[in-house]
């Protein structure tokens, strides 16, 4: 459950958060047309809140928009002043932003070129993406049987609110059958991504992920874990990766903005490793929230202050 704040940016001014609502007509609601990135802001050691890798997600975002034939009505520069803006006003000093362009009401039918497009900012305090205790213990996950769309039927590198009812779909089933998690598979069988992380496996000591040629979403976080573990000395394989090879690794772990970092202590009833934390996936943990909330000083070229 979100908890409501006080305001919500759109089109360049701060409104009400109870006032921000959509006409039904709105075209992205029937339609699917619409884009999103989720951003963190994090409350630092020093105290000082600052938001992680802003300009990275908001330049995915415009990417996304070209993808989808959408055009702002804002500069990447000013969007980047509206999601502090939108953290100032709300007093969230360690908070998920969330900021979005869709089509707006106007003519209806699946092809609407004049319709408006808007862009809000939403921001909230984050709850645990996959429970309380996902971090710490590892979670249980199934491979689904919905496949992540193929590249030729969907747009694997937008991160469209549409496309997201095959990760909902994927979730949904995990869930009732009393899974944790979705991993999805690409149409020719190789391990895609989670519900909506990428996926990680280790093996022997060796990182392996799904390249940016599988149908997966190029996530920030993915990155971050990359550059992260090379810093560390470990190798990182980017390739096609097979269920079985999951089932067999040493660890596995997820990635994303909202999760971050949650190990993968089973799949499809299947103990990974030994069914705990592995050691270089809590190795990466902390790293990570060494950077993001600790007195790390080696990225600042990640940070944007509040």
């Amino acid at each position: 459950m979100v908890d409501a704040q006080k305001k919500v940016w759109r089109d360049g001014e701060l409104i009400d958060w109870q006032a921000a609502t959509v006409p039904l007509m709105t075209h992205s609601l029937h339609y699917g047309v619409a884009v999103w990135d989720g951003i963190r802001a994090y409350q630092r050691a020093d105290g000082s809140s600052q938001v992680f890798r802003l300009r990275a997600h908001l330049e995915r975002l415009f990417d996304s928009c070209r993808l989808c034939f959408l055009k702002p009505k804002v500069t990447l520069e000013q969007l980047t002043e509206a999601c502090l803006e939108t953290l100032r006003v709300n007093g969230l000093k360690d908070g998920y932003l969330r900021p979005m362009v869709y089509v707006g009401e106007g003519a209806m039918g699946v092809y609407a070129p004049d319709n408006p497009i808007h862009t809000v900012v939403l921001a909230w305090r984050w709850a645990a993406h996959l429970g309380a205790g996902a971090a710490t213990s590892g979670i249980r996950a199934k491979i689904s049987s919905f496949a992540r769309h193929h590249p030729n039927v969907g747009l694997t590198r937008a991160k469209m609110t549409g496309q997201y009812a095959n990760s909902s779909l994927a979730r949904a089933e995990a869930k009732h059958a009393g899974y944790d998690e979705a991993i999805l598979l690409d149409v020719q069988g190789f391990v895609s991504e989670a519900s909506g992380s990428n996926v990680f496996l280790v093996r022997k000591g060796v990182l392996y992920t799904p390249d940016l040629a599988s149908s997966i979403l190029e996530g920030i976080t993915r990155d971050t874990v990359i550059a992260l573990s090379r810093e560390r000395g470990f190798t990182v394989a980017e390739g096609r990766i097979t269920r079985d090879q999951l089932w067999t690794a040493d660890e596995v772990f997820l990635t994303g903005t909202a999760a971050e970092l949650v190990p993968v202590r089973e799949i499809d009833n299947r103990a990974i490793g030994d069914g705990g934390v592995g050691p270089i996936t809590a190795e990466l943990q902390a790293l990570f929230a060494h950077v993001t909330r600790g007195p790390d000083t080696a990225h600042e070229h990640w940070w944007t202050v509040v």
